[in-house]
């Protein structure tokens, strides 16, 4: 008893203690990290030896499926990496780096001429965001590239009379972007009369509207090319359909370069006619959870994880990272509180949900100062051209980083110094191609141009 009393306070001893706790997580440390790089060389070493044939299965597609642009978010966890948000109106121009902006214009060029050989007139639509400053920095970004691609442009928004009213609106049509610029944005509807009238040309009508609330009536009697095409708004595409091509394809990718596939997608389950507010339909909502947590453990057994999972629940329509909820275990969705649910109800424009979408959570290894961050990547034409970092000064590295009160972006050029910027870039791409097959196969579903 006198030696365990004494080993208890000697202080010689205590501080051999703590070194040995230090010892401990410092070799638990180096251990998780030399995991991770493990698995980085990894495949990046598989991804290497394949890249020749990589680049003829993509652009064997890509010859087909090419959306005119489009923005990609991928989330590195280490162990694996995954495109976990595919957006065909991207909003984030005024994010681009000089260099991103400069290439942009040139490519656009290509993409526009492509669809529309003799096109001089470009007509860009964008979203009503009229006290949104970034975003109208982001629209005025936008011409300025589709006008260094040597076209003429004008900028419209389908404003109603109340947003004429409430925003103030005057004839000028005037707006200040957050870099303390000007962008002229005019009523859509009076310029597509006047097109339909002919007392203005346009020859192709360019789409920065991802068309949420559906499609104005008078876009649809327009007899112009349309680029996005109007049926891969968020009134009809769906997030569970562009995982479900996306995944087939990292199935073939990965079948190329001999890898588990597992490591470049996300898992996901998806529940219909959910009324989030009532409880037996959260019933559904558990029930796929715990299908989609049975399937991540099981990886995460296969392949030696030792992290705990979780899931994002988020609308399987819709954007600007609006209406998602992270939980740890299936029965958190029996547990949710009403600022949750309120949470999953809500939408872009308000817009009441009830398909939502389960998807497998990837955290991310990068930060930006003590923020955790993610990689967002630029496409035209699924040619990958810039992007930026976005990062959260709010949340943390499990955390959904699109969501307001902290949000801020860090801009990179096409040379990042990033190890897998290689690999990140065909990720993009193939998530490119999906959101190609889903606009072909809403085509056939809707006959819209």
């Amino acid at each position: 008893m006198t030696v365990k009393i004494y080993l208890d306070y000697d202080p010689l001893y205590r501080l051999y203690l703590d070194w040995r706790f230090i010892q401990h997580s410092l070799l638990f440390l180096l251990e998780e990290k030399m995991k991770t790089h493990t698995i980085d060389a990894h495949i990046l070493k598989h991804f290497q030896q394949s890249q020749e044939a990589i680049s003829e299965w993509l652009l064997q597609y890509e010859s087909i499926y090419s959306p005119i642009y489009s923005s990609l978010d991928i989330r590195d966890t280490g162990f694996k990496m995954a495109v976990v948000d595919t957006n065909l109106f991207p909003a984030g121009f005024n994010n681009l780096s000089e260099t991103a902006i400069k290439e942009a214009a040139s490519l656009f060029r290509s993409a526009i001429l492509k669809r529309v050989p003799h096109a001089k007139d470009i007509l860009i639509i964008i979203e009503k965001h009229t006290r949104n400053k970034w975003y109208l920095e982001n629209a005025r970004i936008l011409q300025k590239i589709i006008h260094s691609a040597n076209f003429n442009t004008h900028v419209a928004a389908f404003f109603d009379e109340d947003d004429i009213a409430q925003n103030q609106i005057d004839e000028k049509m005037m707006f200040t972007t957050s870099s303390g610029s000007f962008i002229k944005v005019e009523c859509a509807d009076d310029i597509l009369k006047k097109i339909q009238d002919r007392t203005i040309s346009i020859d192709m009508v360019f789409l920065n509207n991802d068309l949420s609330s559906g499609i104005p009536e008078s876009l649809t009697t327009l007899n112009l090319p349309i680029f996005p095409p109007m049926c891969a708004g968020w009134h009809s595409r769906c997030k569970s359909r562009h995982f479900a091509f996306a995944n087939a394809l990292i199935n073939e990718f990965a079948k190329i370069i001999g890898l588990d596939p597992w490591y470049f997608l996300c898992l996901y389950e998806k529940t219909e006619d959910v009324q989030i507010n009532k409880i037996e339909d959260r019933q559904k909502l558990y029930e796929a959870a715990a299908q989609l947590f049975a399937q991540i453990k099981a990886k995460y057994k296969e392949h030696h994880i030792d992290e705990k999972p979780y899931i994002l629940i988020k609308a399987d329509s819709g954007t600007y990272g609006l209406g998602v909820v992270t939980i740890e275990e299936a029965e958190d969705i029996l547990r949710l509180n009403n600022r949750a649910i309120n949470d999953l109800k809500r939408n872009k424009g308000g817009i009441k949900t009830n398909r939502f979408l389960l998807q497998e959570g990837i955290g991310t290894i990068y930060k930006i100062g003590d923020c955790p961050s993610e990689l967002t990547i630029y496409q035209i034409d699924n040619r990958p051209f810039g992007g930026f970092f976005r990062y959260h000064r709010g949340k943390g590295a499990r955390d959904n980083l699109n969501s307001p009160g902290g949000m801020e972006f860090k801009e990179i050029g096409s040379n990042a110094g990033i190890d897998k910027l290689n690999l990140y870039h065909i990720l993009a791409r193939i998530a490119g191609i999906a959101a190609g097959m889903e606009i072909k196969e809403l085509k056939g579903q809707r006959h819209l141009s």
